[in-house]
């Protein structure tokens, strides 16, 4: 049985980033391509790879992502082919905070937004949420790992734990607890 690819996935601004910065401090090599860099919104960085947005139609540097981590966005997930194992890790936030975090970001970045009202923003997540999940769940090549963002920056050591046991038990866990920083749980909601 080949390596599983380690996907870490979830909404934009759910957390994505910073789990990938603990599965890579952990000492897991991520797939990423440094053209998208850090910023006041991520200043640790984003840890993308622009390849995969191209999913649909380009799914060749898979191949070399076996024992790797890469982020891939919710709505992806579902290009990604059937014929080799993944883990996925998948990073849950309020959704009020996911709204509040993208439009700041979209303020501070000087772009405007879908204009949707925040309420029905989160409509539709959720239900693209309920879409994701019955695709994960109906694939038994896929397992899981849902994490829950606020927890992770709440206790670190936990979830560092959490992502080790479910990586092979293989991490520094010390190391990605030093990838957290509390500080950067901004946008909360309430």
């Amino acid at each position: 049985m080949p390596e599983p690819v380690i996907v870490v996935s979830g909404l934009p601004r759910s957390g994505t980033s910073l789990a990938m910065q603990m599965i890579h401090a952990g000492g897991i090599a991520a797939v990423t391509d440094g053209e998208r860099t850090s910023d006041e919104d991520n200043p640790r960085g984003y840890f993308e790879f622009e390849r995969v947005k191209q999913l649909k139609s380009d799914k060749a540097w898979l191949d070399g992502a076996a024992g790797k981590v890469v982020k891939v966005i919710h709505l992806l997930l579902t290009e990604l082919p059937d014929d080799r194992p993944y883990r996925v890790v998948f990073m849950r936030r309020d959704l009020r905070e996911v709204v509040k975090s993208q439009a700041t970001m979209l303020t501070r970045s000087g772009r405007a937004g879908g204009g949707l009202a925040p309420d029905r923003l989160i409509a539709i997540y959720e239900q693209q949420l309920k879409a994701v999940e019955g695709w994960l769940a109906a694939r038994p090549n896929f397992q899981t790992l849902d994490l829950s963002y606020a927890d992770l920056v709440a206790s670190p050591q936990a979830g560092a734990a959490r992502l080790n046991a479910f990586l092979g038990g293989r991490l520094d866990e010390a190391a990605m607890c030093e990838a957290v920083d509390p500080a950067l749980h901004r946008n909360r909601a309430g």
